[in-house]
Formats: structure tokens, C-alpha cells, sequence
């Protein structure tokens, strides 16, 4: 349905150097081969995890259908010791489950309080982030968070954007990503940070109409891949093989741009917030003309948008 993917690059060995020089200035994701990401590539077997970390409690998303949607939140949260959920979300099928015995299974970590703290590998999960290597291709005090993730085989995610630059470090096994630019937006039927497209691949066109004219873009992440997903750049995960990966995000505007509330990486920043709540004012007075006038003055005002804000030849 819809057209071909275009794929994203594939390129080994990319320098620190080179990827800010040649690579970052793009805006485009690009998959980076060949890194050094420390032992965990090799170590992060489903024994060695579950015995690593032992039975801390650990807070999942449970899902009967392997497509997870967000909006309608066709999941619900249990609490597992890591170990238990390590081993339950390797298997296909389950001797004990929630909800039933093909559930999938994701972890995405949180910081120790949800609302006040970032996830950090380091202070969640102290012994796994010694066997991590992160491609330190931004500055220290550019950090924002990373995330550790686990998902079932099958387990997919829904299209979103995240407003800061990200590295999605497929540590094992497989994933299947397609990503849409930010471009796209107006064909992605978003609601807040997420599209109401959950299917990427059979759409409800009838329903979607517009979305044929997104450009779908993809890779295959496998285990070692590391992946740049530059921010605003809408994505949609699909987790071929159980696996584990972990998110790097950084700051890459300054940092009083980004709303301090902001523990996921996906508020966005403090002037978009507010330049969306003075059109909402904006469009609240319009309703005071008969419809004839709001309808030319509308259309008045999207132009003046396009004409001041919208960027030239991109891509």
C-alpha cells in the first residue's frame, strides 16, 4: 500500500568527527555500523540479564495485541521482578501471563520518580551500564537521558516524534524502524506527539486518506546497529526478534528552550508551547466573525505562516 521505501544509509565506522562535520548537519537518520558499544553486544544473553540485575521490580507495558497504541491505550501496567519479566518477555508463549498467553512484553525505564527524574542506565541499572559503550558524539553536558528497552518479538510501537536528537543502540536482536520526516507532519494525523496511524503498512486509507503522501523511510536495525534519529523525525518501531536496545537523547538547543517538566524527551519546547496557545487564542476570535469571514481570514492567516515560518528547500 502507498509507496516504496527509500532506506535509510548505512555507514561503517563513522568517526566522531566526521559524523558532526558530514552526517549531523543533515537532519537526516542514518544507521551507524561498525561502533564499539562494549561487551553488552555479546554479554546480554536472557541468563545473563536476569541474573545482572536479580529481582528488582521492574514497571511494563502489557499488551494482548501486538499493536501498541498509545492513544487508545490498548495496554495496561504491571509490576514484575526484572528477572521473571526478562525471561517472560523471550518466550512466545506463556505457562503464567496477565492477560493472555501470546502477550507481549515492554520494558521502557523510568527515573525513581516519574515526574522529577530522567532514566539514566547508569542509576537504574548500575551493573548493565558498565557493559555499555556509548558513542560519546555530543558533549558531556549535553545529556539528557537513556533509556533502557526491552520488547517481545512481534511488539510494536506507535509513530511518534521525540524533540530531542536520539541514538537508538540496538544492542541484540532485530528491529524494523520506519521513519517519516518532520516534513510530513500534515499527512500523519497527529494527535499531540503521536499519529492515529497505528498500522504503518496496511492504513486505513479510508479513514487516513492523506496518509499516501507521507515518505516512508526504513532500516532493519541488527544487533550492534546504532541508529541517529534526529529530533521531530516521526518513527515506528517493530520488534522482529526479542530485544534489547537503549536510547541515548541530547540536548542540541539551548538548554532554558526545553520545558523543565520534561522527564520523556517529548514535551515540546517552551516556545512552541506557547506559540500554539496564542494561535489557539487567535483562532477563539476568528469564531466572533460569521463564517464567510472566517473562512477568508483563515485562510489569510495560513498563508502569512506559510510565508513567514514555513523553511525552503528542505528535505
Amino acid at each position: 500500500r502507498g509507496q516504496a521505501a527509500a532506506a535509510v544509509e548505512r555507514l561503517d565506522g563513522v568517526t566522531r568527527e566526521r559524523f558532526l562535520r558530514d552526517i549531523y548537519p543533515r537532519r537526516k537518520p542514518v544507521v551507524l555500523t561498525g561502533l564499539e558499544l562494549g561487551t553488552c553486544t555479546t554479554k546480554w544473553t536472557v541468563d545473563y540479564l536476569s541474573q545482572a540485575e536479580g529481582s528488582k521490580e521492574v514497571k511494563i507495558h502489557v499488551s494482548a495485541v501486538p499493536q501498541m497504541d498509545f492513544l487508545s491505550k490498548n495496554f495496561v501496567y504491571r509490576t514484575l521482578p526484572f528477572d521473571v519479566f526478562v525471561r517472560r518477555a523471550a518466550e512466545v508463549k506463556h505457562k503464567e501471563y496477565f492477560l493472555t498467553e501470546d502477550e507481549k512484553y515492554y520494558l521502557r525505564s523510568v527515573g525513581e520518580d516519574v515526574r522529577k527524574d530522567i532514566a539514566d542506565i547508569r542509576k537504574q541499572f548500575p551493573i548493565l551500564a558498565e557493559d555499555v559503550h556509548v558513542p560519546e558524539y555530543f558533549e558531556k553536558e549535553q545529556f539528557f537521558s537513556s533509556v533502557f528497552r526491552i520488547s517481545s518479538a512481534g511488539l510494536q510501537l506507535w509513530t511518534h516524534y521525540d524533540v530531542m536528537d536520539n541514538f537508538l543502540i540496538q544492542v541484540t536482536g532485530k528491529k524494523r524502524v520506519v521513519l517519516y520526516s518532520p516534513r510530513d507532519a500534515p499527512y500523519l494525523y497527529l494527535s499531540g506527539t503521536k499519529s492515529e496511524v497505528l498500522d504503518v503498512d496496511n492504513p486505513d486509507l479510508e479513514k487516513y486518506p492523506l496518509f499516501v503522501k507521507a515518505k516512508r523511510y526504513q532500516c532493519v536495525l541488527e544487533a550492534g546497529d546504532v541508529l541517529f534519529i534526529p529530533a521531530l523525525w516521526f518513527h515506528n518501531v517493530i520488534s522482529e526478534e526479542f530485544g534489547v536496545a537503549l536510547n541515548v537523547f541530547w540536548k542540541h538547543l539551548p538548554a532554558e528552550s526545553y520545558d523543565k517538566t520534561d522527564t520523556y524527551g517529548n514535551k515540546d519546547p517552551m516556545a512552541a508551547s506557547r506559540a500554539i496557545q496564542i494561535l489557539d487564542r487567535a483562532l477563539k476570535t476568528l469564531e466572533e466573525l460569521p463564517e464567510e469571514y472566517r473562512d477568508f481570514y483563515a485562510r489569510r492567516m495560513v498563508l502569512r505562516i506559510q510565508e513567514k515560518a514555513y523553511r525552503n528547500g528542505y528535505g
